[in-house]
C-alpha cells in the first residue's frame, strides 16, 4: 500500500497527517517539532510514505534536512501555492492543513522548491567572509598617492 503524508510545521510542533491512495486517512498525530520526533512517528507506526509534503518557512531547511537524513522522502513545497490550495477548505486548523498536504502529496499537485544543501551554505558563507576581508583590507590601505608625501 502506498501512503503519502502532510506536515503542517508550527515552532512548538508538526501537526502529521498519512492518507492512502485513495485518500483515506490512515494515522494522524502532532509531534514535537524536530525531524527526529517525526521519524520516529513513522517508524512506530511501520508506515513507509512514498512522499512526504512540508510548506517553506522559517524551519523548512532545518526540517528538510533532517528528514532527508532520517532515509524520508520529504519535498518542500512552495508556502504562497499550498496556502491558496488549503484556504479552500472551510476548517483552517493545523490539522486540517496536515491533511490538506497529504492530498496534495498523494495528488502530487504542488511546487517543489530548491533546499540549498549544506555544502552550499558553507560555500556562500566562506565568499561572503572573504568578500568582507577583502572589502575590510581595501578600506584600510592607504592610497598610493598619500604613502608619496
Amino acid at each position: 500500500m502506498k501512503y503519502y503524508a502532510g506536515l503542517d510545521v508550527s515552532l512548538k510542533e508538526i501537526s502529521v497527517c498519512v492518507v492512502d491512495v485513495d485518500g483515506a486517512v490512515i494515522a494522524r498525530s502532532a509531534v514535537d517539532c524536530d525531524p527526529a520526533a517525526v521519524a520516529s512517528f513513522f517508524e512506530d507506526r511501520g508506515i513507509r510514505p512514498e512522499r512526504i509534503v512540508h510548506e517553506s518557512g522559517q524551519l523548512s531547511i532545518w526540517l528538510q534536512r533532517g528528514l532527508v537524513k532520517a532515509g524520508l522522502p520529504a519535498i518542500c513545497i512552495d508556502a504562497r501555492i499550498a496556502h491558496k490550495a488549503l484556504s479552500a477548505k472551510l476548517n483552517k486548523s493545523d490539522r486540517a492543513d496536515a491533511e490538506g498536504l497529504a492530498h496534495l502529496a498523494r495528488t502530487g499537485w504542488f511546487t517543489p522548491v530548491h533546499v540549498r544543501s549544506e555544502d552550499a551554505d558553507r560555500l556562500r558563507t566562506l565568499i561572503a567572509a572573504q568578500k568582507g576581508l577583502i572589502e575590510d583590507r581595501a578600506r584600510s590601505r592607504p592610497l598610493e598617492k598619500d604613502l608619496l608625501r
